[in-house]
C-alpha cells in the first residue's frame, strides 16, 4: 500500500520525475549498450592484436627453423659441389675409419695440403661455426656405423650392425626431414636432453647417386626461445614446433618437451576456439619441404588479461558518463519542476480569491515569460474588475442613493404621472410641468442602461433644474452649452446630476435672486472637458481640502460627499487615475466643478494602461 501510494505522488502524478526516469532509463541503455559495443569491438582489436604479434612470433620461429632447414641443404650441397670433398665423403661412408684415415694421409702427402678436403673436419667446421649444433651424427649405411660430433664431449664412432642395433632401421625409414631425436639413438650417443629437434637429409654418391648415408644433426630447441626473446615484439601464449605426429621439437612455454603433443586433434580444426587446458585460440604454419607444424596457442583467459584494464576503464568511463549525464539534467529539471511547482502554487493562491499576488521571477525563459505573461493577465484582470464590476457597483450605488433604494421606482413614476394628469386637468400647469420633469428624471433612472449620451445626461441635468426654477420662480436661472459635435458621447449614467443635486442642496441661497448655474461641455486638448459653474456660498478653504483628499483616499464606509466620491472613481474606474473631477471653490464668489476624460476611445484604453 506504501509503496503504491510513493509511487501515485512522486511517480505517476509526477510529470518532471517521469521524464527523469524516462531519460535516464535512455540514457543508461544507450551508455551501456555503446559501451557493451565499444568493449566488444576494442576487446575483439586487442585480441587481433595479441593474435598478430604471436603470428609474428611463429614467422620468425618459422623463419629461425628455415634457416636451420637452409643450413642442412647448404650444407650437402657445398659437399657436393666440392668434388673431392664429395669423394671423400663417399670414402668415408664406405669404407672404415681407419681406411679413410690412412687415405686422407695419402692424399695430404700427395697434395702437401694438410686436411683440406676432410669431411670430418669439414663438419666439425661447421659444428664450431654454429651454437645452437649439439650433435652432429653421420652415419654409413654400408658399413652401419655412427659417427658423432658433440658440442661438450670427442667425436665417437659407433658400430650399429642390424644384429645388435636398431639404429639401421630406424635410418631406412622414410619420414620428413625434422623431427625429435630418436630413443635409441639417444641412448646410443647417451644423450637425454630433451629441448632438441633433429634435421637429416640423406648423402648420395656424387656419381652413382647411390644412398651412402645420412647427415643428421640435432639443434638446441632452447635457441627458439632466445630467439624470441631478442625480439622486441612481446607476445602472449605459447608457441609450439610439432611434428606431423605430434612430437615437440620446440617449445616457448617448455611444457610438452620429452613428450607427445596431446592436443594433436584440436590443432587440425578449423574453428578458431578449441578446449585444450582451456578454450584457446590456435594460429597454425605448416612447412611442407621441412616436415614440421609451427603452433600458436592463445588462451582466452590470457587475452582477457590483456584487456582487463580496458574493461576497468569503460566501465569508470560509462560510470562517470551516466552520473553526469542523468545528475546534471536532473538538477536543470528539478530547478524547472521548482519554478513550475511556484506557479501552480501562486495559480492556486489566486484561485483562492488572492488577486493581489504576484510571480516573482526574473528569468527570460518560457517559464520566466508565463510568469510575466500571468502578472500581466492578473493586473489587466484587476483594472477589468474596477472598470467593469466596481463601475456597475458605483452605478447601482449611485441609483439606490438618488431614488433612496426604498421605493418602488415603477410604481412612483406610474403614480406621479397619475398626479401630473390631475394637476394639467385642473388647470395647475406649473405643478404639471414639474411632475413631468420628476416623472422623466425618474424614468432615466428605472432604465437598465450602464451608460447615457452625454446629451441625455444634459438633459436630466435640465429637467432637474428646471424642478428648482418653478420652485424658486423668478429666485434661480441656469444654462446648459455643448458643442454639438459631444452630443452623442457615450458616458456613465448619472455622471452630473449628483454634481447639479449638490450645488442645490449645498450651494443655492433662496435669499438671493441672481442665483446661477451654467453646464458648459468643450473639447480641449484631446480631452472632455465639463464645467459645472454656480455662483453659490462656496466652500470654506479648509473644508475644500478635507473634500478633496477624501476624494483622493480609498474608499470608506464614509457617507459623506458619496455622490461626488462616485462621479470621480467612476471616471477613474474607466479612463484612468489621470482623469476625474476637480474642484474649484472660493468662499462667498461661488464654485467651479471640472469633469475630464480623454475624447477618444483609443486614448481612453491608453490612459486606462497607465
Amino acid at each position: 500500500m506504501n509503496v503504491r501510494k510513493t509511487y501515485r505522488n512522486y511517480i505517476q502524478n509526477n510529470l518532471f520525475v517521469k521524464i527523469i526516469l524516462v531519460f535516464a532509463i535512455i540514457v543508461n541503455l544507450t551508455i551501456i549498450t555503446l559501451s557493451y559495443l565499444l568493449f566488444n569491438i576494442m576487446s575483439a582489436s586487442i585480441v587481433n592484436n595479441e593474435l598478430n604479434s604471436q603470428k609474428q612470433a611463429m614467422e620468425r620461429v618459422n623463419r629461425y627453423m628455415e634457416q636451420k632447414y637452409d643450413w642442412m641443404q647448404d650444407t650437402v650441397q657445398d659437399i657436393y659441389r666440392n668434388s673431392l670433398l664429395a669423394s671423400n665423403a663417399s670414402y668415408f661412408l664406405r669404407h672404415s675409419y681407419s681406411d679413410y684415415a690412412q687415405y686422407i694421409l695419402d692424399q695430404n702427402y700427395a697434395g702437401g695440403n694438410e686436411s683440406a678436403v676432410d669431411i670430418l673436419g669439414y663438419l666439425a667446421d661447421k659444428m664450431d661455426a654454429d651454437p645452437d649444433i649439439q650433435n652432429i651424427l653421420l652415419y654409413s649405411t654400408d658399413m652401419q656405423q655412427l659417427y658423432t660430433f658433440s658440442a661438450n664431449g670427442p667425436r665417437k664412432l659407433y658400430a650399429t650392425d642390424r644384429t645388435h642395433s636398431y639404429i639401421p632401421e630406424i635410418m631406412a625409414e622414410e619420414g620428413p626431414a625434422s623431427g625429435t631425436p630418436n630413443i635409441w639413438i639417444r641412448k646410443l650417443i647417451n644423450q637425454w636432453n630433451t629441448q632438441l629437434y633433429a634435421m637429416r637429409l640423406q648423402l648420395n654418391d656424387k656419381n652413382s647417386l647411390e644412398n651412402i648415408g645420412q647427415l643428421l644433426v640435432y639443434f638446441d630447441a632452447g635457441m627458439v626461445n632466445r630467439t624470441l626473446d631478442q625480439k622486441q615484439v612481446p607476445f602472449k601464449g605459447t608457441v609450439l614446433v610439432l611434428t606431423p605426429d605430434g612430437q615437440v621439437m620446440a617449445d616457448s612455454s617448455n611444457r610438452y618437451y620429452g613428450k607427445p603433443f596431446p592436443y594433436m586433434q584440436q590443432i587440425g580444426s578449423l574453428q578458431d576456439v578449441e578446449t585444450l587446458d582451456e578454450p584457446s585460440y590456435i594460429s597454425t604454419l605448416t612447412q611442407n619441404q621441412a616436415g614440421y607444424i609451427v603452433v600458436g596457442i592463445l588462451p582466452k583467459s590470457v587475452a582477457a588479461g590483456a584487456y582487463a584494464g580496458l574493461k576497468r576503464t569503460i566501465i569508470l568511463i560509462s560510470s562517470i558518463c551516466i552520473a553526469v549525464a542523468v545528475i546534471i539534467p536532473s538538477i536543470v529539471i528539478f530547478s524547472i519542476a521548482r519554478r513550475t511547482n511556484r506557479i501552480v502554487h501562486f495559480m492556486r493562491k489566486v484561485e483562492g480569491g488572492d488577486l493581489k499576488a504576484r510571480l516573482q521571477d526574473q528569468r527570460e525563459d518560457e517559464l520566466g515569460q508565463i510568469s510575466h505573461s500571468f502578472n500581466d493577465m492578473l493586473d489587466k484582470l484587476d483594472k477589468h474588475i474596477d472598470r467593469e464590476y466596481k463601475a456597475g457597483l458605483r452605478l447601482k450605488q449611485t441609483e439606490l442613493a438618488a431614488l433612496q433604494a426604498k421605493v418602488n421606482p415603477h410604481f412612483l413614476y406610474n403614480t406621479l404621472e397619475v398626479i401630473r394628469m390631475r394637476a394639467m386637468s385642473q388647470g395647475a400647469v406649473d405643478v404639471g410641468e414639474m411632475i413631468y420633469s420628476l416623472a422623466a428624471l425618474f424614468r432615466n433612472t428605472v432604465s437598465s442602461r450602464a451608460e447615457n449620451t452625454l446629451g441625455e445626461e444634459l438633459e436630466m441635468c435640465r429637467l432637474y433644474l428646471e424642478l428648482f426654477r418653478i420652485r424658486y420662480k423668478d429666485k434661480f436661472t441656469y444654462a446648459i452649452d455643448c458643442e454639438p459635435e459631444l452630443l452623442p458621447v457615450q458616458v456613465p449614467k448619472l455622471l452630473l446630476q449628483p454634481i447639479v443635486e449638490n450645488y442645490i442642496v449645498h450651494g443655492l441661497n433662496a435669499r438671493r435672486k441672481d442665483n446661477r448655474l451654467t453646464i458648459e461641455a468643450i473639447r480641449e486638448d484631446g480631452l472632455i472637458r465639463v464645467f459645472v459653474r454656480d455662483n453659490g456660498k462656496g466652500i470654506d478653504p479648509d473644508k475644500l481640502e478635507r473634500l478633496m483628499l477624501r476624494l483622493r483616499m480609498p474608499e470608506t464606509e464614509e457617507e459623506q460627499s458619496f455622490g461626488l466620491r462616485s462621479v470621480h472613481e467612476r471616471i477613474r474606474l474607466i479612463h484612468g487615475p489621470a482623469y476625474g473631477l476637480d474642484i474649484v471653490s472660493e468662499q462667498g464668489q461661488g464654485t467651479t466643478v471640472t469633469l475630464s476624460w480623454p475624447a477618444a476611445a483609443e486614448q481612453r484604453e491608453e490612459a486606462h494602461d497607465v
